[in-house]
């Protein structure tokens, strides 16, 4: 099969995943203004791409404006943005804050700076999506970025919570979508270098290999090279809440329940879609020449051997 075929049929996997998502949350309505955060990276570069090709044939009527905060990291550069969007001919602003400089100072060498240039970052966003009047916020985050933040969460916060593909900005005064919430990285990476983007490195926090949210991506990499599907799961699973059979108290009324006298679905079956193995080890001089062969001879599934 030849590389343009497959180059088209990545075109319409993007487009369809990032439309259904925009559908199934209600992401973009009639006459929007959304602000596209644009940081020079494959993931924004591909929102913006594949916003426009929705865009041109949208039901819909909406407005996009690029955004792309300088923090004034040494060595960026500052050109590329600014030609490449102008060549686009795309609505663009080049927002210009020195949050580098705050983050080193405040910041101990060796420590990851993640969580105070987010915070900074974000505050900036939300302060020129206002003067911008733009309606909807959108950020490039994807399928990936969604599990490793719920990960991150378990691991490390101790809460059951993920990365909504839409919400209520921090400061109440915004809406921010993610576009491509069911996107997976690879898919990203191969259009990246497909419409060959300008990417630009963060020589900031993307340098630092120490970072807990690397090393979970990096363990779900291994889990989907060898475990193919797990990933794809586990995403399903956030869309896919059981709250009894959790233990969040404000979430079910497990102090209320009562037994009905009715059977149930959803009854103690925690997992019960694997088939059990029953061992038939046959007779003595059976077993003796046919080992562990006769292990596997009857197979019953447990949710049905009740």
């Amino acid at each position: 099969m030849n590389t343009e075929h497959e180059n088209h049929k990545l075109e319409k996997r993007l487009c369809r995943e990032v439309g259904r998502a925009i559908v199934d949350y209600n992401m973009i309505e009639e006459g929007d203004r959304v602000m596209v955060c644009l940081s020079g990276g494959k993931d924004s570069y591909a929102m913006l791409d594949i916003l426009q090709k929705l865009q041109a044939r949208a039901p819909i009527s909406f407005e996009m404006i690029v955004v792309n905060l300088d923090q004034k990291q040494p060595g960026f550069p500052a050109d590329i943005l600014p030609a490449y969007l102008t060549k686009l001919g795309v609505k663009f602003h080049i927002e210009n804050q020195d949050t580098y400089s705050i983050v080193k100072r405040v910041i101990p060498e060796g420590k990851t700076m993640c969580s105070l240039c987010s915070r900074l970052r974000r505050g900036i966003l939300y302060r020129v999506a206002s003067e911008l009047g733009a309606t909807k916020i959108a950020l490039g985050h994807h399928r990936d970025d969604i599990l490793q933040t719920l990960l991150l969460n378990m691991f490390f916060g101790a809460k059951l919570k993920g990365m909504p593909p839409k919400l209520v900005s921090d400061d109440g005064q915004h809406v921010v979508i993610r576009p491509m919430a069911y996107v997976a990285e690879k898919d990203l990476t191969r259009w990246a270098e497909v419409r060959e983007f300008p990417i630009i490195p963060c020589t900031l926090c993307g340098s630092q290999e120490n970072l807990q949210r690397k090393q979970v991506g990096l363990m779900l990499k291994d889990w989907e090279k060898r475990f193919p599907g797990r990933v794809e799961n586990m995403f399903s699973a956030l869309q896919n809440i059981v709250p009894s059979h959790l233990m969040d108290l404000s979430l079910f009324p497990f102090q209320t329940i009562r037994a009905t006298g009715e059977a149930s679905e959803d009854g103690d079956k925690a997992f019960d879609d694997e088939p059990l193995q029953v061992v038939d080890p046959g007779t003595p001089e059976e077993s003796e020449t046919t080992g562990n062969a006769s292990s596997a001879r009857t197979v019953i599934s447990i949710s049905t051997a009740h």
